[in-house]
């Protein structure tokens, strides 16, 4: 890669991080480029030079976070050894990474779903994308008689469904004035209810998915 090249995606990559944390922090709809640029020790006009406006740089934050969790699920998918077993691996590993990266898990469960038109609909193609993973592997497991018969697609949608539920109570804990849960303590019953939902024994697969460190903080 050539010097200038590198240089300009390390500085859009200190936009974006600097970006992720200010809304965590005080909300996409109430950060404008002005903040970003502070916050990142860029000028307002090398903000605007990689990106056109704020709804730029939250797709670009959105496309980064999809692109980091697929990475990590078809990881998982390939080192598991049964359908049911590897739509499990998704899931698990969804949940997995977006507890370590707090930041982007709000970003992408709260702040871009609130913030309407195109943002919205890429939150939602994206969990769409990560549905038809997870529904590919169920309709493996029928095949393979794991599981019975049932609307795969129906139940990939209620999957995820149930997994941002979750992380957005996470995510919003304190706002409520409740303590924010332990994802790994929650992680065993939610498991436990996503196999019953496809009739699969809970008992099929030993615990939960080995903790998968990628070294980057939250």
């Amino acid at each position: 890669m050539p010097v200038q090249q590198a240089r300009a995606r390390s500085r859009q990559q200190k936009i974006l991080k600097a970006a992720a944390s200010v809304f965590a922090k005080r909300g996409y709809q109430d950060v404008g480029m002005d903040e970003i640029a502070r916050a990142s020790g860029t000028s307002k006009g090398g903000v605007y030079f990689h990106f056109p406006g704020k709804d730029a740089v939250l797709l670009a934050l959105l496309d980064q976070t999809s692109t980091l969790l697929r990475r990590k699920v078809e990881k998982a998918i390939a080192a598991a050894d049964d359908p049911v077993a590897r739509a499990e691996a998704a899931l698990h590993v969804l949940l997995q990474t977006l507890s370590k990266h707090r930041s982007l898990a709000r970003i992408f469960a709260i702040e871009a779903l609130g913030a309407g038109g195109r943002l919205n609909q890429r939150v939602m193609q994206i969990q769409d994308e990560f549905a038809v993973l997870i529904q590919a592997q169920l309709d493996e497991a029928i095949v393979a008689g794991a599981i019975p018969p049932i609307d795969t697609r129906v139940a990939a949608q209620a999957w995820i469904g149930i997994f941002h539920s979750v992380i957005m109570r996470w995510l919003t804990a304190k706002e409520r004035g409740e303590s924010s849960p332990d994802l790994d303590e929650t992680y065993e019953t939610i498991r436990i209810m996503l196999f019953r939902s496809v009739g699969a024994d809970p008992g099929h697969l030993p615990g939960a998915v080995q903790d998968d460190r990628d070294g980057q903080a939250r």
